[in-house]
């Protein structure tokens, strides 16, 4: 028998004859630990004893002697595999990333915190505080459920939006959560197209409500002096991590700066919200032929979109516009600078400054769009998933400027060149109306300019 045992058992006899002297499990002579042992009281005495003491060390010696008697086997540690498939304990990079630690997070140590400190440390994590969070999985949770993924709804988002946070590959990812890199890819291809889908109808929405149409056309006329905008449209090339060997046309991909790409189109509105998303070209395009690709464009130029809050300009009937730079067509809805280096008249530069203004809300948003989901600078996704991913981000960009998070350092874009486009056939109403639409704005704000 164990000695250890063996010691735990006198220990617990000196313990009753403490709690009992009235009856003594040991002999007067059973002062040594042998004869303790070698003369012990029978179960009789005990069940007899008045005291609850003895029955009390009996039970415990009983249990005592089966286990050890009875000697416990370990069970065999299953092998669990490593990412690179290598069986081994989960990495401490794993362990701190896994389904147990973000339960232990998010149940737990995030009601201990303040909410300043709270958010931040969530924001540092996911891109978001944790209020907008819990929003994405709230709302994602359903379609997740009935993907009947293995995962918990909220640690699957929380994994995508770190990925699209912090821009990691799915390898990294992998290696950081301690899973495969197929399974990684998988999740956020399911997370993504959710966003893309599920949430853009909600989140990116054209200002066609009298009342929204009226808050927008305010707040950029009190940013440029200039009536009736509606919006400010801008794209941006999206590099590619890399292009498959097997693409068709390759050289498409390839924006004037040299990257593989594909291009993103954005509408956003004066408080650098996103109401118009599209995703169609290669990075090879050009800004107007992916425009009039577009939806948008379709639905202007077919007249599906009407917005009715129309304002007489010295003459001039101006409905509401989107503003572009010169790398856009001139039309009725899309009004463009004069010139790309203010060489026209007073009232027109006074116009392009003004135009510039309202402009830079859709610069500033794009910036913004890369500035936090920094997997838009060089991104890492198959380039079939390459559209959803893009606008995955733009719907999260939304939510957290509607929730008013803290904005990022800005994502800086290199300068655009070019020429204005030519004007197509169809569009040669639409560009004389845009014309003088454009003059006579430009002659108003000159006007009041000078009359201050």
């Amino acid at each position: 028998m164990d000695q250890s045992f063996l010691l735990m058992l006198t220990n617990l006899l000196h313990l009753h004859n403490h709690l009992d002297p009235t009856t003594s499990l040991l002999s007067d002579s059973t002062s040594s630990y042998s004869s303790s042992v070698a003369s012990p009281t029978s179960p009789t005495s005990l069940l007899t004893s008045t005291s609850a003491a003895p029955l009390l060390f009996f039970t415990i010696a009983s249990v005592l002697s089966y286990l050890a008697t009875h000697p416990h086997k370990k069970k065999p540690k299953t092998s669990t595999s490593s990412p690179n498939n290598n069986p081994s304990s989960p990495s401490p990079a794993a362990a701190e990333f896994s389904v147990s630690a973000f339960r232990a997070l998010s149940t737990e140590h995030i009601w201990a915190m303040e909410a300043p400190l709270r958010d931040a440390q969530w924001r540092s994590l996911y891109g978001l505080s944790y209020p907008v969070f819990t929003t994405v999985v709230d709302k994602l949770k359903p379609y997740i459920t009935q993907s009947q993924l293995s995962l918990p709804s909220d640690y699957a988002v929380a994994m995508v939006l770190s990925r699209l946070f912090h821009g990691y590959s799915a390898k990294n990812l992998a290696t950081r959560y301690g899973l495969e890199p197929y399974l990684i890819s998988k999740i956020t291809n399911m997370v993504t197209r959710l966003l893309a889908t599920k949430l853009y109808p909600e989140f990116i929405k054209i200002p066609v409500s009298r009342r929204r149409l009226v808050e927008t056309t305010q707040g950029f006329q009190e940013l440029t002096s200039l009536p009736n905008i509606c919006g400010a449209i801008d794209g941006t090339a999206v590099r590619l991590q890399h292009l498959p060997s097997e693409t068709v046309n390759s050289s498409m991909y390839y924006s004037r700066y040299g990257f593989p790409s594909v291009l993103l189109q954005v509408v956003a509105d004066h408080k650098k919200i996103f109401w118009d998303v599209c995703v169609k070209a290669p990075g090879g395009f050009d800004d107007a032929t992916h425009f009039r690709d577009s939806l948008l464009y379709n639905r202007l130029i077919s007249g599906d979109i009407v917005w009715d809050k129309g304002v007489n300009v010295r003459g001039e009937h101006v409905r509401p516009y989107i503003v572009g730079d010169w790398c856009f067509p001139l039309l009725s809805f899309l009004l463009t600078p004069f010139s790309g280096n203010r060489t026209g008249s007073p009232a027109e530069n006074a116009y392009d400054e003004a135009l510039l203004k309202g402009r830079k809300m859709v610069e500033e948003a794009i910036g913004l769009l890369k500035g936090r989901w920094k997997i838009l600078q060089n991104l890492n996704v198959g380039l079939s998933h390459a559209p959803q991913t893009i606008v995955a981000c733009c719907v999260l960009h939304n939510l957290c400027q509607i929730a008013r998070e803290p904005e990022p350092e800005l994502w800086r874009e290199p300068e655009e060149n070019g020429s204005p486009p030519r004007v197509l056939e169809n569009e040669k109403s639409f560009y004389y109306y845009g014309g003088s639409a454009r003059q006579a704005l430009a002659d108003d704000l000159y006007q009041r300019l000078s009359s201050r």
